[in-house]
Order: structure tokens, then sequence, then C-alpha cells
């Protein structure tokens, strides 16, 4: 097949690691695969595996933007001389040009919904959605019929998934001390986190429950990676609350085993997840898990067995979780061998990649 992926950019995230993932396994299986988005540091990826990325200006969150209308016309050139058979929409704005691309082409055009959209008019009437759209979640499909009204024969649930044979590398204890001098972490156990640097994901719950932490085990050492627009308010929220010296920001990364390997317990204090891929990679690392009760989460993080899972905006109730599986190590590694074979049996980037796979078949087919 030849197969158009479209996302909104390449920078890290979750959807840019989906796109990217399904671009080379598709590839692998013999596919050809171009990738459509504004780019991003993940272009490299890309580059490395020799996918071609077509760039177009799509970086808006309005679907009205002009450059949708620019995307549209560059991208349909390319797919007539190029002879696209199908096209993947990850985002709302991609899903726009998508849904104008295949009523000028006649190519038919599926989209994944990653997370969760406000139910506006808008999204109700012009729905977008392709001849089929992927859910990652059960939460995010009960989204779609509820409070979108997307039809329940449209859609296809496929759980995201990782390559589990990436995260089973091991480091050596002068790599990982290494990467503990570069992000300045001092002696003691590792609380990290690795998400965007947004109000959604919470990080403001983590750091009051680290004030709480530190008075019972002062040497814990926190560990935030990630960019965002939120990153001013949390370094504010670090200086008032006088953690300044356990608390440390690190950029993003392409790779996430080094670090995670580094950590004890991974955090998601989110106030929405459609699933949570970098909860997958910290389950696929072996480590323990405590995160918010929202979304998809409870479809990856079983509580009790896995980690723990809180209320949101908890930060007590996140406090004593994190402090339950820093002070009984054997039951936190426990928890993390758990929660390796969960990712192994249940969110496999092969099985992901071969219902993917049938999905393009069957709209290709007509059903």
């Amino acid at each position: 097949m030849k197969i158009l992926l479209m996302t909104t950019h390449l920078d890290f995230g979750g959807i840019s690691s989906y796109t990217v993932s399904l671009a080379k396994k598709l590839r692998e299986r013999g596919h050809q695969v171009w990738v459509a988005s504004s780019g991003g540091r993940l272009e490299e990826v890309l580059k490395n595996h020799s996918i071609p990325h077509i760039k177009v200006n799509v970086k808006t969150k309005s679907e009205l933007n002009p450059k949708v209308i620019l995307a549209i016309f560059k991208l349909l050139r390319f797919i007539r001389q190029e002879g696209i058979e199908l096209i993947h929409a990850q985002t709302r704005v991609t899903q726009v040009v998508a849904f104008y691309l295949s009523k000028l082409t006649k190519i038919p055009y599926i989209s994944t919904c990653h997370g969760f959209f406000k139910p506006r008019l808008s999204r109700k009437i012009f729905k977008f959605w392709g001849d089929k759209v992927i859910a990652i979640s059960d939460a995010v499909r009960v989204h779609l019929v509820n409070d979108l009204r997307v039809t329940k024969d449209k859609i296809e649930l496929i759980y995201n998934g990782i390559d589990l044979e990436e995260f089973l590398k091991s480091y050596t204890n002068e790599q990982k001390d290494e990467y503990r001098r570069e992000v300045n972490l001092k002696g003691g156990p590792v609380v990290g986190i690795i998400a965007r640097l947004s109000e959604v994901k919470g990080h403001k719950y983590l750091l009051k429950a680290a004030k709480e932490i530190l008075e019972v085990k002062p040497d814990v050492q926190f560990l935030i990676i990630g960019e965002g627009p939120e990153k001013k308010n949390l370094l504010k929220l670090v200086d008032e609350l006088k953690i300044k010296d356990n608390v440390h920001f690190a950029q993003s990364v392409i790779e996430t085993t080094l670090p995670l390997s580094i950590m004890d317990v991974f955090v998601m204090p989110s106030l929405q997840e459609g699933l949570g891929l970098s909860i997958l990679e910290a389950m696929a690392k072996g480590l323990p898990v405590v995160a918010s009760d929202v979304g998809g989460i409870y479809s990856l993080v079983e509580d009790g067995k896995s980690g723990y899972l809180i209320k949101p905006r908890q930060d007590l109730e996140l406090k004593e979780a994190i402090l339950r599986l820093l002070k009984d190590r054997r039951m936190a590694e426990a928890f993390g061998r758990y929660g390796q074979r969960k990712v192994k049996s249940d969110f496999s980037l092969d099985d992901l990649i071969k219902k993917v796979e049938k999905v393009y078949q069957g709209v290709l087919k007509g059903y």
C-alpha cells in the first residue's frame, strides 16, 4: 500500500511518537509510507529510517486557518504524483485536510483519536473522522460515541503499543551515573515524570506532593522531563515551596530508556489522558506507576498490581501512594514486573500495526 500519514507536528509527544512508530513498522512490513507535518525534532528518526517527510505548515488549532487551504493544495499534487492509496490523519486539523483531499481525489482516509475534544457544534456537524476512526482506549471510544456522536460501526478500538525490546536494554552504573550528573541529580531515590509541561498533565500536584514527601524522606529526587508553556509557573511553584534542591527539570529526549532506568517510581498526575504513552514506556521499563484515574489510564495501570490509581488533583493521596512504593521496595519491584508483563501481553507495537493494517485493508476494500 502507498500510505500518507498526517500529523500537525513532529515535536515530542504521544501523537508524534505514535505517527513515527507507525511509519517505521509499516515500512518494515513492505508498505510505502510518507509523513506530512509541520516538522519537528522527530524528523531525525524518519530520516534515519529512510521515510520521506513532506513539510506542510499546519501548525494551528483552527480548522479555518488559511494554512489548512494551503496544505490541501500542496498535498493534492503530491498525492496524485505518488499514487497515494490511503490517508491516515492524527489530529483535528489534519483530519480536515484529509477530508478535503479525500473529496478531491476519491482516496479513502481514516483518523486516530488520541484523546478528548470539547464537543463543539462544529465537531458534531463537521465530523471529518473518515471512513474509520481508531480510538486508542475504551474511554476515548465512549467519548467519541457519547460526546461527539460518532456511530459505533465507524470506530475501531486499537490500543496504543510500544516495542518492548527497546525498553529491555540495560545500562551500566557508569552510564546511569553520567546521566544523573547531566540532570543534576544527587543521591537518593528518584521519582520521575515524562510529559509535556502543560496544565492538563497535573505537574503542580506532583510538586505539592513532593513538598510533603521531602518532610518524611528528605533525600528523594524529583525528575521532571519535558517542555511546554507551563514551565515558568512550575519553576515559580518550586521556589514558593522551597524544594529547589530536590526538583530537577530536564529537556525532552527521543530515547526515554536511559532516563527511565534511573527512576524508582514513575508518576502521571494528569487531569485528562487518552491512554498515556509515557506510562506504557515506564511499565515496559519495569517501573511501578502512580497515576490519576482519568481517561484511559485505567486500561494500563491496575490498581494494587502494577501501581496505584488516585483521584486527580489530590496531592496528599499522591504523596501517600509514592511513599508506599519508596518504603516497600519489594512491592515496588513486584508492581514493576507485573506492569512489564501486561505491556508484553496487551500493548505490543506489532499487534497495533497488524490491527491498523487490517483497518487499512478493510477501508480499501470498502467494508
